[in-house]
């Protein structure tokens, strides 16, 4: 029995920095422009993993929880750096697939200097996950966290479905193929949730009110789930939606950044870590907030990661309970 299984997304990622990306960057029109058959020298380059999945893998297992990991790579060395870097983290990793018939998901992150960065991305084995291979059976767990699993609505009706059966709470942050399944479709996974995450720009498409303030992404969605949601927008803060009716929102703390990337990830089960240590709300939230910070203050999504009873010197952002 799992404290957490996590479900989605395992990419390799490399992290390219140089100061010729501020040279070919106009920040008004927040662009890289790069000229074809240009050969650019980068100073600093970081080889990790990420992926939803694994990302939030490493939080749970740095808070000291029993975690899996249920992802897609492929049958190649990035698969298996993938792999032994979660074991390492001392995450399970019994239930990640490898598939022979595509390459591992695949990342290059172009970090601007300022912290800003654009990300080139193949999907790979990770757009290819299939509901047929996966033992249910094996999955047991407190809780599921699920990030993307390509759109696969089959998929996640039968996590779900099993979820039900088995009395397994359900964390979900969605990537861009699920949101893309539109709230009709995705209104179904809304209602049974304990935790919904999700960020603004996301949340404000989803219900089709593009430029929606938080508030008003949550006033949408707020009817359609018995769960906590949560509204993230960058260094804005983010706002709760809780099951009795209340909400909380707590700010962002001054922090150096090096690159973003993972912050939405660290966040999310940041807060899932902490409300199941604890239950509350407020400081499930300071935790979530804390982690991400961390995180964007180093290259990749994992090595900022918090540990166990140490906060890393960051404090306790003030909750405003609304």
């Amino acid at each position: 029995m799992y404290d957490v299984i996590t479900i989605g997304s395992a990419t390799r990622d490399v992290f390219l920095s140089g100061k010729v990306l501020e040279k070919n960057t106009s920040i008004s029109d927040s662009q890289i422009t790069l000229s074809l058959g240009a050969k650019l020298e980068m100073e600093k380059i970081v080889l990790t993993s990420g992926g939803g999945a694994t990302n939030a893998a490493v939080t749970f297992a740095r808070q000291g929880m029993r975690v899996a990991c249920l992802g897609v790579v492929g049958d190649d060395l990035d698969g298996q750096e993938i792999i032994t870097e979660l074991e390492h983290e001392g995450v399970v990793t019994d239930l990640i697939q490898k598939h022979r018939d595509d390459h591992t998901g695949y990342s290059t992150i172009l970090v601007h200097p300022k912290g800003e960065r654009v990300i080139l991305s193949y999907k790979g084995e990770g757009q290819h996950f299939d509901a047929t291979n996966i033992p249910l059976k094996k999955l047991e767990a407190t809780w599921f966290y699920i990030s993307s699993v390509g759109g696969n609505s089959k998929l996640l009706s039968e996590l779900f479905e099993h979820a039900k059966a088995n009395n397994i709470k359900i964390a979900f942050n969605p990537g861009q193929k699920e949101l893309e399944l539109g709230l009709d479709q995705l209104a179904l996974f809304l209602k049974p949730l304990a935790v919904l995450t999700l960020n603004r720009e996301e949340g404000a498409g989803l219900v089709s009110l593009p430029g929606a303030t938080a508030a008003e992404v949550l006033d949408k969605l707020a009817p359609l789930s018995d769960g906590i949601i949560i509204v993230t927008d960058g260094v804005n803060g983010a706002t709760l939606h809780h099951t009795d009716g209340s909400r909380y929102f707590a700010p962002v703390p001054d922090s150096p950044v090096v690159e973003r990337t993972g912050a939405g990830d660290a966040f999310a089960s940041g807060f899932v870590a902490e409300h199941q240590h604890a239950g509350d709300v407020v400081k499930a939230l300071q935790f979530g907030t804390a982690n991400a910070s961390s995180v964007v203050t180093q290259f990749g999504a994992k090595a900022g990661i918090l540990k166990k009873d140490n906060w890393g010197g960051w404090p306790l952002v003030k909750v405003i309970k609304k």
